[in-house]
């Protein structure tokens, strides 16, 4: 089967899918979530903040994805976090581990369908900005696909999402600017910028580096943007931070990066992207 034929049958497939597996995970909570959380590389201490209700193994969910990736969780959480009621992927799915872009996001139409309202994603990111350095976070305000693909392709479902949805205002502006003001009065390096997403696994040479900075990127990673995409389809609130794992741009520091290098510079930033993550999450409204 080819790859076309492929999406048109998971694309039918979907909304079944996605009732058997609310349904699982009713039958062992009621929790109703209010805000999704998608943690990246080197992110999960987070969910060592959240009170947990009830606790899933992706391969115990049906059709879930699992994670196979160094420095991501293989965990489903529902429980309380800063008083909200939160869903959160302790690991996230990647496009590069050959996974569908259907498959990836669909742990997020599992949100929506459970009640969640609002998506917090998060990323481990290379700077193209010569102002953003490593160790800093950029809460994301727009971003750039240059994945080749898209988790919305194939036929649409009304019940999930509009046929072509509008993207002039994917991520929440008005939560960016109250977080932004609080990491202010915090001293803290946060920035705000435009992500630019591609598919990986390698990291980028030196001059798509430069090519991303020209187009106006501000970082680049290889995850968020079909999360995204599929969060705003389903009419869900986004919420985005980039923890600036290495820097691509300018060119005379650049150096060799590795995945371990990444989630270690990401795990020193957690304490202050999970600061303001349940600022975030107290001022929803």
């Amino acid at each position: 089967m080819n790859d076309s034929l492929l999406k048109i049958k998971t694309s039918y497939m979907l909304l079944e899918h996605i009732k058997e597996t609310t349904a699982f995970i009713k039958e062992k909570t009621s929790f109703v979530p209010q805000v999704g959380i998608v943690l990246g590389s080197g992110l999960t201490a987070l969910a060592d903040e959240i009170d947990v209700e009830y606790a899933f193994l992706y391969e115990d969910i049906p059709h879930f994805p699992v994670s196979t990736v160094q420095g991501h969780g293989k965990k489903l959480l529902l429980g309380k976090l800063e008083g909200t009621n939160v869903i959160a992927l302790t690991g996230r799915f990647h496009f590069y581990e050959g996974y569908s872009m259907q498959q990836l996001t669909f742990p997020v139409r599992v949100m929506r369908a459970l009640g969640a309202a609002h998506l917090f994603v998060s990323n481990a990111s290379g700077s193209v900005n010569p102002k953003i350095i490593t160790g800093d976070i950029m809460l994301i305000n727009d971003h750039i696909n240059l994945m080749g693909d898209n988790p919305l392709i194939g036929p649409n479902h009304n019940e999930l999402g509009p046929r072509f949805p509008d993207m002039l205002r994917a991520y929440n502006h008005s939560l960016n600017k109250k977080v932004l003001q609080y990491a202010r009065q915090q001293q803290y390096r946060v920035h705000e910028g435009i992500y630019l997403g591609v598919k990986g696994p390698n990291l980028e040479t030196p001059a798509e580096y430069a090519a991303f900075h020209r187009i106006g990127a501000d970082a680049v990673g290889m995850s968020t943007v079909p999360e995204v995409l599929v969060g705003v389809h389903a009419g869900m609130k986004v919420f985005g931070v980039s923890v600036i794992s290495d820097q691509g741009y300018p060119p005379e520091v650049l150096q060799v990066t590795t995945h371990q290098k990444v989630v270690e510079v990401a795990r020193k930033a957690t304490p202050t992207m999970i600061d303001l993550v349940k600022f975030a999450l107290t001022n929803l409204n």
